[in-house]
């Protein structure tokens, strides 16, 4: 790289006092939200957040089974995380792991019937927290808006294309 190269580099787009605004807004609630939820989920089912997520996503499995690497993806986790916490979760009972047949190192993650049983115990808790910190403050078209707004952040970070709604405005 000559100098010449590194002088070119772009400046930054520094953020406008409306953008700013915006990002500080979304900013609280992708801080303040998880650690409510959190809390809340620890006080009243003794499951963090991150561990009734991964028990809901199996409980909505057809055979309540999951490759890791896929519940990884469906978590929003590293396969170093999510192992950890399906640790956990198995010295508890809610949980099982059993390797995959044949090439390569892949396990399944089943949610045993003491597992169903908690996140469905936990769910009711879990959905009234949701509404209460974010859903029922909402008018109408908010909550249109944020579902446009998470499905445009989500496709730029995955790479996929921007829904057209979102594009829009």
């Amino acid at each position: 790289m000559t100098s010449t190269a590194g002088a070119r580099r772009a400046e930054p787009r520094w953020l406008n006092q409306e953008e700013l605004a915006a990002w500080l807004a979304n900013s609280a609630i992708m801080i303040s939200l998880p650690a409510a939820l959190d809390a809340r989920m620890q006080r009243e089912s003794q499951l963090t957040f991150f561990e009734y997520m991964v028990l809901s996503v199996l409980s909505e499995q057809e055979d309540r089974t999951m490759q890791m690497s896929a519940l990884a993806v469906r978590t929003s986790a590293s396969l170093s995380r999510l192992s950890h916490v399906v640790g956990r979760l198995e010295t508890r009972g809610l949980l099982t792991r059993s390797r995959i047949p044949g090439p390569g190192r892949r396990t399944n993650t089943t949610l045993t019937e003491a597992g169903y049983d908690v996140v469905v115990a936990a769910a009711p808790g879990h959905v009234a927290a949701v509404r209460e910190y974010l859903i029922d403050p909402l008018e109408p078209r908010d909550l249109q808006a944020l579902q446009r707004i998470g499905s445009a952040v989500e496709a730029a970070i995955n790479g996929g294309p921007v829904p057209r709604a979102a594009a829009e405005e």
